[in-house]
């Protein structure tokens, strides 16, 4: 059970900061931001996440802290492989300074409003699929929900086995296996004929221009004043499509952590993606520090389905995954900057 105080305090620092930065965009009309000014705000927004995971250390004890831990930074190093493809998307229809800004900004709050459906109904459906008891040979699976630490391995009596968990183990294993071993083809994909952008065309005409800023324009039809979208609003629809699809590899992987704690999941989950804008930022002036990345990637995606496959039989401790995904994560990195350097010095 959370802490009443733990949920006022993150729904508190939430709105102060979507306040914040709705209220700079429309104050501040600036172009792409320097490298400089993104590592600083990624490293506030990081830091304000850190200093959230020590209160929730402080009010419900060092277990759901590392869960909250570990779900962020799965999340983050998941987002930067989606980053990616927004830097395809602003690069396909010439999106440039703060136009990119802002479709950043609108598409995290549509994030946090689809995380909450994901992540609140996945939990509802995770504890609707245990399948019951039952034997093989002398293995007993009886036990209650994956995060219970009370295996009796003296008796061979394990976790009940789950379905969904069990479906996204497999499907992370896949994913990390076709993550690691394919290739980039992003720059000829055709953004604007995806599913959602033609779900949005049936209710919403959309044009194929800008209007300044502006996602909607009216203009009069034989008379009559109708609601069209600008070329803005496709490109919003086609970045909040891609997180959704982003979604399905990252919400499965986090339900692994803490699969009967929905305000860990989702509070670790929206920290993350509000250091999304200025971590794009970052990531579009430092391309060769995440040249390796895919592979990291790769590892964690396999080695989270795994730790979902065995959790009816073996329990990988909380702070194990983290050392795990954090060590991945900064390794790929070092090895980006590594190869960077060599082959620099072979010029």
């Amino acid at each position: 059970m959370n802490s009443p105080i733990v949920i006022i305090v993150f729904i508190v620092l939430i709105v102060l900061i979507l306040a914040f930065d709705l209220g700079l965009l429309t104050k501040v009309k600036q172009n792409k931001i320097a490298f400089k000014k993104a590592l600083m705000w990624t490293s506030i927004w990081v830091g304000l996440a850190m200093l959230f995971s020590l209160f929730v250390w402080q009010m419900e004890g060092f277990e759901k802290f590392a869960q909250f831990q570990s779900a962020y930074w799965i999340e983050e190093a998941l987002s930067i492989d989606n980053l990616f493809v927004f830097l395809l998307i602003f690069s396909y229809f010439n999106i440039e300074g703060y136009r990119q800004q802002k479709i950043l900004l609108w598409g995290i709050i549509g994030a946090i409003v689809f995380r909450a459906i994901f992540i609140f109904s996945g939990i509802g459906l995770i504890n609707l699929t245990y399948l019951p008891e039952f034997s093989i040979g002398n293995w007993h699976f009886s036990l209650g929900h994956t995060d219970d630490k009370s295996i009796d391995y003296a008796t061979n009596t394990f976790h009940k086995i789950n379905v969904v968990m069990t479906l996204f183990g497999l499907f992370l294993i896949y994913a990390g296996i076709k993550s690691g071993f394919s290739k980039e083809d992003g720059e000829s994909a055709n953004f604007s004929n995806s599913l959602m952008v033609r779900l949005f065309r049936k209710f919403i005409p959309i044009r194929t221009n800008f209007d300044g800023d502006k996602f909607f324009q009216r203009k009069v039809v034989r008379g009559k004043s109708k609601l069209f979208g600008t070329k803005l609003f496709l490109v919003l629809i086609i970045v909040e499509s891609s997180d959704l699809l982003f979604a399905v590899d990252s919400i499965p992987a986090i339900f692994a952590i803490a699969p009967n704690d929905p305000f860990i999941l989702y509070s670790s989950n929206i920290f993350a993606i509000l250091g999304l804008r200025s971590l794009f930022f970052l990531l579009s002036n430092s391309m060769e520090l995440f040249s390796k990345l895919k592979y990291g990637l790769a590892i964690i995606l396999s080695f989270i389905g795994l730790k979902m496959l065995i959790a009816p039989i073996y329990h990988i401790e909380t702070l194990v995954s983290l050392l795990i995904v954090v060590s991945v994560l900064m390794g790929s990195i070092a090895i980006s900057i590594l190869t960077r350097k060599k082959s620099t010095e072979l010029e």
